[in-house]
This record gives C-alpha cells, sequence and structure tokens, in this order.
C-alpha cells in the first residue's frame, strides 16, 4: 500500500516539487529591467564602469551587456578602459538594468545620448559581441566590421577572446 499524505500520493508531492523548483526565478531588487539616468564616476575596464544615478543616488558597479572587453591586463586591454573612459567618464547616460551576475554587478546596457556604447565599443574594435555558443551576439555585425577594417584589437592577427584568456590565465590581480 503506498503511503499518502492527506489522501495524495508522495509522487504527486514529488512532481508538484519539481515543477515549483524549475520555475524561473525572477530578481528580488526593484532595479530589475528599471531604466534610470546617471554620471559614470569610474571606468574599471573596458565593460564595467560605475555610475551614479542622478540626484546624488546610490552608486552602481556595471558590467555593460552584450560586449566583452579584454581583460585588463590583456593585449588591448588598456586601451579599451581608456576608449570607454574617453567616451563616458563624468558624462550622464541611460542605464537600462536587465539583472545582477554572480560578482553582484548590475548588467545593463548604457546609452550615450541614443547611443548604446557597447555598440560603439565593439565597432571601434575595443570589445567583442558576446556570443553564447554559436550565436554572433548582439553586436556581431558592428564586430565583424571591425575585424574587417581592422580596428582596435583586430589589428592582431589572432586577438584571443577575454573567456579564453581568462580560462587560461585567470582574472587579472
Amino acid at each position: 500500500m503506498r503511503s499518502t499524505i492527506s489522501g495524495m500520493t508522495w509522487r504527486y508531492w514529488a512532481v508538484l516539487a519539481l515543477l515549483i523548483l524549475s520555475l524561473p526565478v525572477q530578481p528580488q531588487t526593484e532595479t530589475a529591467q528599471a531604466t534610470w539616468v546617471g554620471v559614470v564616476t569610474y571606468v574599471v575596464d573596458g565593460d564595467t564602469l560605475h555610475v551614479r544615478a542622478m540626484g546624488g543616488g546610490e552608486l552602481h558597479k556595471i558590467r555593460i551587456l552584450g560586449m566583452d572587453a579584454p581583460e585588463i591586463c590583456q593585449t588591448g586591454g588598456a586601451a579599451a578602459k581608456q576608449a570607454l573612459e574617453k567616451r563616458v567618464l563624468k558624462r550622464s547616460v541611460t542605464v537600462r538594468l536587465q539583472g545582477v551576475d554572480v560578482y553582484g554587478r548590475d548588467l545593463a546596457t548604457i546609452f550615450l545620448s541614443r547611443e548604446d556604447v557597447g555598440e560603439w565599443m565593439v565597432r571601434r574594435g575595443h570589445a567583442w559581441s558576446y556570443r553564447y555558443q554559436r550565436d554572433p551576439g548582439p553586436y556581431g555585425e558592428e564586430e565583424s566590421h571591425a575585424k574587417l577594417l581592422g580596428r582596435g584589437l583586430f589589428s592582431d592577427m589572432s586577438p584571443e577572446y577575454p573567456h579564453d584568456f581568462r580560462r587560461r590565465y585567470g582574472r587579472c590581480m
């Protein structure tokens, strides 16, 4: 005879638990999917910066979505940081938050006026379009164009993708 809990079998409860556990988790912060304006106060590297919300609000460490710049200790890393600093440091930007990464950084698309900063970085050859498996990512076309013109990172015949660099050497200290 099967064990029951209030007339329901253990199998029913197990299936119910699996269904609940498989539901997508929604971010618990009120900043998820929010759009706001702030000033860039610091550029960490070619794809990470600090933005303070207008009116003296909270400081956010933001990882720019859609692109991957070289590590700061990697060839092209310092140039990517300098390009991003020159473009956005101490300027007002619009931040479109998408979530938080495993390092606690906000994940966002950054706009300077109406220009997508991630797209600008890739188009100038300072970063790769962030790809997943065979998907060229959101800025695949801009990356192809930068490669064709030999811009920035792509002036080197075989620049190392940051993911591969981190796998081989770890993160920069």
